[in-house]
């Protein structure tokens, strides 16, 4: 048998399966649990967090300490923010997120880490207090 994945080919279903397990375990390991957030955001620890999400959203409900990603703030970002301090960027529920955390990643951010399940999840598990809501889709 011969599969091919994403323009590589693998020579078995085992080469496959192998490829499919490491990428979630490089997912999972560029995730963060709304529960550390919390506590790197209680404690002050220096933290860059980003919010990918459109300006309305962020206008009715955002994170502690969180920026409003826009493609002007995106200079700021690349020039002036700090490659070593934790990234942490977040959207609604964690559906772009982990490609932007890889897009920085790739401009020499060596901390970035997304928010598994966004600021849904982050309400549901951490704090009931930021409201949640449902995108309509046109």
């Amino acid at each position: 048998r011969h599969v091919v994945l994403i323009g590589e080919s693998l020579d078995s279903v085992d080469e496959a399966i192998d490829h499919i397990i490491a990428s979630d375990l490089a997912d999972r390991a560029m995730q963060i649990e709304p529960v550390e957030l919390a506590e790197k955001i209680s404690v002050s620890d220096p933290l860059n967090l980003l919010d990918l999400r459109t300006r309305e959203e962020f206008d009715e409900v955002k994170l502690p300490r969180a920026h409003l990603f826009t493609q002007e703030f995106m200079q700021e970002i690349l020039a002036q923010w700090s490659r070593d301090n934790l990234l942490v960027v977040y959207d609604h529920q964690g559906a772009r997120s982990m490609d932007a955390a890889a897009y920085f990643e790739g401009h020499g951010f060596t901390n970035v880490k997304s928010l598994r399940g966004g600021i849904d999840a982050y309400s549901a598990e951490v704090d009931s207090s930021l409201p949640r809501y449902e995108l309509e889709h046109a």
